[in-house]
């Protein structure tokens, strides 16, 4: 949703931002410059600098710039696969009575532990969802919850985890994911340290 959000603002969203932007400095009484006037830099020899306006140089050399960077960041962490997990695993969430449950998205999520969930076990746990959201769905003990840590502590409460098994396996997979991901994530930052160093 950010990626998306922020590309609109890339194409579409320049005159709402710099009309948000005159408006502030007009109530800060923060002198603005002539949008078509030449842009002269700080700092820099005026002679090599490039020729362009004032609006130019904010529209593209800065904001899009800096859009542009958080967008291929936002890309670097979050491919399509990454990305389509995070929003199957986001469907076991218990909050407003399971309301992001979302059945093939969950079969979808068990399609990403292949080792873990057979053919014949991603059969038996498409089974096993409907019980397991009609149960909840209608269970006053499930009805306050407010993640998926409550969530696997009440089932392990009410013994839950031992009547839909797949169901609990794919929430155990979900809570171990970003610990897994983060500390990935740490061990090729310090061998980059290393390695810059060497």
């Amino acid at each position: 949703m950010s990626k998306i959000r922020l590309q609109m603002m890339r194409d579409s969203g320049w005159d709402s931002l710099f009309e948000d932007v005159v408006s502030l400095c007009a109530k800060k009484k923060i002198n603005i410059p002539n949008t078509d006037d030449k842009f002269v830099p700080r700092g820099r020899g005026r002679r090599n600098a490039p020729e362009m306006t004032n609006l130019h140089h904010y529209q593209f050399e800065i904001v899009y710039i800096v859009i542009d960077l958080q967008l291929q960041e936002l890309n670097d962490r979050f491919t399509e696969a990454n990305s389509e997990l995070l929003l199957c695993v986001a469907c076991l969430d218990p909050r407003n009575y399971f309301s992001s449950f979302d059945k093939k998205k969950l079969l979808r999520l068990a399609e990403f532990y292949p080792k873990e969930f057979s053919p014949v076990d991603r059969m038996v746990l498409y089974d096993q969802l409907d019980t397991y959201i009609f149960y909840m769905r209608n269970s006053d003990e499930f009805s306050r919850l407010n993640g998926l840590t409550d969530l696997s502590e009440k089932m392990v409460e009410t013994g839950r985890e031992k009547l839909y098994p797949l169901v609990y396996l794919l929430l155990t997979l979900a809570l171990i994911l970003p610990v897994a991901t983060a500390s990935v994530e740490r061990v090729f930052s310090a061998m980059n340290i290393v390695k810059n160093r060497l």
